[in-house]
C-alpha cells in the first residue's frame, strides 16, 4: 500500500451504517478494538427505510437476544417506540414476539449519539469502493477519495447499496433506499475477490399524509396496556410512555381491479425488475396475482413518528406507477382523499451468495473479511443487526487470535438463521420465522438473557454488574423451582376456594405445588396467596418459574432431543478433508459437501443434496 495516502490505521473497518453495521462497530469497539465505521451518508445511520418498526413474529425473539449478547437494538427501541404490543398471546410462550413501533428519526438520533459517544470507534461518511488484501488477508480499505484506511479485519455491511436502483412504473432511479446514494463500485472489487454475487428485490409501501386520511372508518389498534421491554436491562417502569395508536383496514375489489387492469405497468411484471423478491413480504401486485381467491388483504396504517404527517401504510409495497399508487390507494376505506408523500418503490441491489461464508460470518476466500445483515440474502432490519453483532465479534476474536463466537440452532434464533444462510442456498431474501426453530419451545424470547448472557459476559460486551443481576436471577429461578417442587397442598378450604376461583377442580387429596401450576386454568403467580413461605422476587423470575414448571415435561422432552442434536455438532469433520476420497457419495452430495465445507456432521446433514445416506457414508469414512 506504498502508493496510498494512509489516512488512518485501526483494528476493525465496519463498511455500511445499517442495522448491522451498527452492531457489529459496537461490538468491535467494546470489545477494545480500535474501530471505523463508514457510512455513504452519516443520516443513513439505522435508517429505517421500509417499516418504522421493531420486532414482530420471531424477530422478536432475535432482538432479545441481541440484547442478551449485549447489543445496542433493545435498548435504542426503549428509547425511541410509540407503541409496544407482546404478539401471539393467544398461543403458547415459545411463540409470544414483542413488537414496538419506533419513531424513526429518533431511532436513528438515538443510535447515532451511542456510536459517535462509543470509546475506540470512530463514525466516516464516505464511500468503501475496494477491500485491500495481501498475503494475510485483508489489510485496508480504500474510499472513492483514494485514502486508505489500514486494518486487520473489515465487514461488509452493505445492505441494499451496492449497485441500487429504485423502481416503479417507467421510473428507474440510480440510488439507495430512500433517496440515499448508492454504491457502484465495492461490486466489482468483491468479485474481482473471487466473491460470487446475485441480485436480489425489495420494496416499501407509499408514506401517505396523516391529514389527508379518515380514522372514522378504519378500526383503531391499541399498545398494549402492561410494557414489555425489549433489553433485560430496563423494566416497565423505566420506559412507560404515552403510546401512539395505529389503525387498521383492508383492500377490496376495486383495489384489486386497479391493480390487475395496470400490471402490464409493474416492472415486476414487465421483466425490467431482475432481481428475485421476498416470498413472505410480498407486494400488493404479488398478494393479488398469487392469492386471486381472497376478496381483501389486512393494512396497517403506522405513524413514521411523532413530530411527522407521514404514515406508514403497512401491506401495501408496491412498484407500479405513481398515477397508479394513487389511483389504488383512494379506493380504500378511510383514504378516498389520501395524499402520497413518497411514492412505493422496489428497490434491486447485488449480495453475496452466502454458502461463500463460514459459520463464524467470516468470508471462506479472503481472510480476515467478514459479512452481516442483507448482503448476505436476508431480508429485515432484526435478521441484519442478529448478524451484526456475531460478525463484530467474531471480527474481533479474529484479531485477538482467538475461538470464533459459534450459536448453534439449539441455543438460539440467532443460531439458527446463520446456521440456515450459510449452509441452505436461498433463492430469495431469507426471513425469519419461528416454525424454522426446530427447538423453539427452549429458544422462548422471555429466556434470551438465560441463553446467551454467558456469551455476551465472555466476549466483554456484558458489565459486571449486569452480569451479577444475572447469576441472582438465574440463581432466583432455580432455588424456587427446588423450593415449590418439595411442596404438596391438602384439600384445605382456602386452597380449594382459590382453586374454584381460578375455574379449576378442588383437591380431595394431596396435590404437589408443581401439578396445580401444570394446569391450564392455574398460574404459579396466582397460588401465592396460599404459599406464605414464597419470598419476594421479581416479575422475571415469576414468569421464567411458572413457564418453566409448566412446560416442564415438554421442555424435558426438547433438551433430549437436543443432546442428541449436540452429538451430531459434536462429531467434528476435518478441514482438510478431501471428499473425492470418500466411497460411494453422491455426485450432487460431493459437489455441495465441497462447496460448503461443514464443519461438523450435524452441519452435512442440514445441507440440501445431501441424503441421510451419503452422511452415513461420510461417518463410516470417518470413523
Amino acid at each position: 500500500m506504498d502508493n496510498y495516502f494512509v489516512a488512518d490505521v485501526c483494528d476493525v473497518a465496519v463498511i455500511g451504517a445499517g442495522h448491522a453495521g451498527c452492531e457489529a462497530a459496537l461490538a468491535s469497539a467494546r470489545m477494545g478494538l480500535k474501530t471505523i465505521l463508514f457510512a455513504l451518508n452519516l443520516d443513513s445511520i439505522a435508517m429505517m427505510p421500509c417499516n418504522p418498526s421493531i420486532g414482530g413474529t420471531s424477530k422478536g425473539h432475535l432482538v432479545r437476544e441481541i440484547d442478551a449478547l449485549g447489543g445496542e437494538m433493545g435498548k435504542n427501541i426503549d428509547k425511541t417506540y410509540i407503541q409496544n404490543r407482546m404478539l401471539n398471546t393467544s398461543k403458547g410462550p415459545a411463540v409470544y414476539s414483542l413488537r414496538a413501533q419506533a419513531d424513526k428519526a429518533k431511532y436513528h438520533t438515538e443510535m447515532k449519539k451511542t456510536l459517535e459517544n462509543t470509546g475506540n470507534l470512530d463514525v466516516k461518511q464516505g464511500e468503501v469502493t475496494e477491500i485491500l488484501t495481501g498475503e494475510n488477508g485483508v489489510c485496508g480499505v480504500k474510499l472513492e477519495s483514494g485514502n486508505v484506511y489500514e486494518c486487520r479485519a473489515a465487514i461488509l455491511c452493505t445492505g441494499t447499496y451496492l449497485m441500487a436502483r429504485c423502481l416503479y412504473g417507467d421510473t428507474i432511479i440510480e440510488s439507495g433506499p430512500n433517496g440515499m446514494r448508492n454504491s457502484t463500485r465495492l461490486s466489482k472489487c468483491l468479485e474481482g475477490l473471487g466473491i460470487e454475487l446475485q441480485r436480489f428485490k425489495t420494496g416499501t409501501p407509499a408514506r401517505v399524509d396523516k391529514r389527508t386520511l379518515d380514522f372514522s372508518k378504519m378500526s383503531i389498534q391499541y399498545g398494549d396496556e402492561n410494557i414489555t421491554p425489549f433489553s433485560f436491562e430496563n423494566t416497565p417502569e423505566d420506559i412507560y410512555r404515552e403510546q401512539i395508536p395505529c389503525h387498521l383496514t383492508y383492500t377490496n375489489a376495486q383495489t384489486h381491479k386497479v391493480i390487475m387492469d395496470n400490471l402490464d405497468r409493474s416492472p415486476l411484471y414487465g421483466g425490467v425488475i431482475k432481481g428475485t423478491g421476498p416470498r413472505y413480504c410480498p407486494s400488493i401486485e404479488d398478494k393479488v396475482v398469487r392469492f386471486a381467491d381472497k376478496e381483501r388483504h389486512q393494512l396497517f396504517i403506522e405513524p413514521e413518528g411523532e413530530d411527522t404527517n407521514e404514515m406508514y401504510v403497512q401491506g401495501m409495497s408496491s412498484s407500479l406507477p405513481a398515477d397508479v399508487q394513487l389511483k389504488m390507494y383512494r379506493t380504500i376505506a378511510g383514504m378516498e382523499n389520501v395524499k402520497i408523500m413518497r411514492n412505493a418503490y422496489a428497490i434491486e441491489y447485488d449480495c453475496l451468495k452466502a454458502n461463500q461464508l463460514k459459520l463464524s460470518l467470516e468470508l471462506k476466500k479472503v481472510k480476515g473479511l467478514f459479512s452481516a445483515g442483507q448482503f448476505n440474502g436476508t431480508s429485515g432490519y432484526e435478521e441484519a443487526a442478529a448478524q451484526g453483532i456475531v460478525a463484530g465479534i467474531n471480527a474481533a476474536k479474529y484479531v485477538k487470535g482467538e475461538k470464533p463466537l459459534i450459536i448453534d440452532r439449539s441455543e438460539g434464533y440467532i443460531g439458527v438463521l446463520i446456521d440456515d444462510v450459510v449452509t441452505k442456498t436461498s433463492k430469495e431474501p431469507y426471513r425469519m420465522m419461528t416454525s424454522r426453530a426446530e427447538y423453539r419451545l427452549l429458544l422462548r424470547q422471555d429466556n434470551a438473557d438465560l441463553r446467551l448472557t454467558d456469551y455476551g459476559y465472555e466476549a466483554g460486551l456484558i458489565s459486571e454488574e449486569r452480569y451479577a443481576r444475572f447469576l441472582k436471577k438465574k440463581s432466583d429461578i432455580e432455588n424456587e423451582i427446588k423450593r415449590i417442587s418439595k411442596i404438596v397442598f391438602g384439600p384445605k378450604e382456602e386452597v380449594n376456594e382459590l382453586l374454584e376461583s381460578l375455574g379449576t377442580s378442588t383437591l380431595t387429596n394431596g396435590v404437589r405445588y408443581t401439578d396445580l401450576i401444570k394446569r391450564p386454568e392455574v398460574t404459579y403467580m396466582a397460588l401465592a396467596p396460599i404459599d406464605p413461605e414464597r419470598p419476594q422476587l421479581s416479575p422475571e423470575v415469576c414468569e421464567q418459574v411458572n413457564i418453566q414448571v409448566k412446560y416442564g415435561d415438554y421442555i424435558k422432552r426438547q433438551t433430549e432431543q437436543v443432546e442428541k442434536f449436540k452429538k451430531l455438532e459434536g462429531r467434528l469433520i476435518p478441514e482438510d478433508i478431501d471428499y473425492s476420497k470418500v466411497p460411494s457419495l453422491r455426485i450432487e452430495a460431493r459437489q455441495k459437501l465441497e462447496e460448503i465445507r461443514p464443519v461438523s456432521i450435524g452441519h452435512a446433514s442440514r445441507i440440501s443434496g445431501v441424503s441421510p445416506a451419503d452422511v452415513n457414508m461420510l461417518l463410516v469414512y470417518l470413523n
